[in-house]
């Protein structure tokens, strides 16, 4: 990328596939600062139901966003959200914005929105933005692009793991419910007009199903290090 130091890697996948946790272990191994671009769209979505704006409206939904600071940790994550000067952080993780944040995500006016932001981040480098369209749209000239897939089964066991949901997927009527929700995720990501979700033609692609943890970040460390050499 022109204009800027530093390795900048897109890791891309579906809800649960474990870009947060993953990308995040996986840029503290290498000493990147991370960030996980669904925490826009979670404050957006959050911000609008406070406000009473309509989640179809993408020109009302872009105009939320100059209201919008993301805040790193002392490690470089980008965890915090600020809304309006508020802290909104604990409010945008919860089921009910699991349920509507694709509604916003997939307003082109929104996602137009957002660019800047997300590519603002980008431009000091040293950092993996994880997303789902980061290496096809946002970054399509980032030094590394991944994509990071598991299968619905077991990206609902992690997200039921995630909500204090315990035992097998199939059974109860929460773990029934999560995989619903994730099902119909994937549908709008994949099936929506604007930035769809998919992996970049150049994408190296890593499947975690049967992966600890940190095999999943092994994977992607090695991934960054054997296309740019970083250590």
């Amino acid at each position: 990328m022109i204009g800027r130091a530093g390795v900048v890697v897109a890791l891309d996948g579906p809800g649960s596939s474990g870009k947060s946790t993953v990308g995040a272990l996986a840029a503290a191994r290498l000493g990147f600062r991370f960030c996980d671009t669904g925490l826009f769209y979670r404050a957006v979505a959050w911000l609008a139901l406070h406000r009473d704006v309509a989640l179809e409206d993408g020109v009302a939904l872009a105009a939320l966003v100059p209201l919008l600071v993301m805040e790193a940790n002392g490690v470089g994550r980008y965890v915090r959200v600020r809304a309006a000067g508020d802290d909104i952080t604990s409010l945008v993780h919860t089921p009910a914005i699991d349920r509507v944040v694709s509604v916003a995500a997939r307003q082109p006016r929104l996602r137009e929105a957002l660019l800047a932001p997300q590519r603002a981040l980008a431009g000091g480098g040293s950092i993996v933005i994880a997303g789902r369209d980061i290496g096809t749209v946002v970054l399509p000239d980032a030094d590394v692009k991944i994509y990071l897939d598991a299968s619905l089964v077991e990206r609902a066991r992690r997200r039921g793991l995630e909500r204090g949901i315990s035992g097998h997927v199939v059974g109860s009527a929460e773990a029934e419910q999560l995989l619903d929700d994730l099902r119909a995720r994937d549908e709008i990501d994949s099936g929506r007009a604007t930035a769809p979700l998919r992996a970049a033609p150049d994408a190296i692609l890593i499947r975690t199903d049967g992966f600890a943890l940190e095999e999943a970040v092994d994977a992607v460390v090695s991934a960054v290090r054997g296309r740019t050499g970083a250590r």
